[in-house]
């Protein structure tokens, strides 16, 4: 892995390809064991843009017949969090009395995981639990738990394998961290 060069920043490699697969199979047999085990019927919800790499690495991880639906919602502009929490895709399926897994690219703040908690929770369902690849808990803001992390890193900013720079580097299937 060499460092690479995305708009006006350069980032340096961080977690490879081959490190990001390996802790992809460990969190589909924890869900496996968790979920699997106990509800036939478990919702996973793929947050867009970001997690599509990482959710289609993990469902294809998972042994069993599940269902899968996507929202997007949007908190990021360029390599800082704006605050405030825009749905851009809700969800259609029924949540009601199911298990949900939100499967999401980063925790990083909270702000965005907040706010969907707080929107799946009008919809009554019986649990929800968070698989993201990515976990800041340096930066956590809300009382949110993280059921499956794959890697827990620092404040540092991030770009490959579904998460981006202003749109640009999602293709990239190791992790590269930028380059200060």
């Amino acid at each position: 892995m060499e460092k690479i060069h995305i708009k006006d920043k350069t980032f340096k490699p961080y977690i490879s390809g081959e490190e990001i697969a390996r802790a992809v199979k460990r969190i589909a047999r924890r869900i496996e064991a968790d979920v699997m085990d106990k509800d036939s019927s478990p919702l996973f919800v793929v947050m867009l843009n970001g997690a599509f790499m990482f959710a289609s690495d993990l469902l294809r991880e998972i042994g069993r017949p599940c269902e899968v639906a996507f929202m997007r919602m949007k908190s990021y502009e360029g390599t800082a969090t704006t605050g405030t929490v825009d749905l851009l895709q809700d969800l259609y399926a029924d949540v009601s009395g199911r298990t949900v897994v939100i499967i999401e690219d980063i925790v990083d703040t909270g702000t965005t995981m907040h706010a969907l908690l707080q929107h799946l929770q009008q919809r009554n369902p019986k649990c929800v639990k968070i698989a993201s690849l990515l976990f800041k808990p340096e930066s956590l803001r809300y009382d949110l738990t993280v059921d499956y992390a794959a890697f827990e890193i620092p404040r540092d900013f991030i770009v490959g394998y579904g998460l981006d720079y202003d749109e640009e580097g999602r293709n990239l299937k190791d992790i590269y961290v930028i380059d200060n």
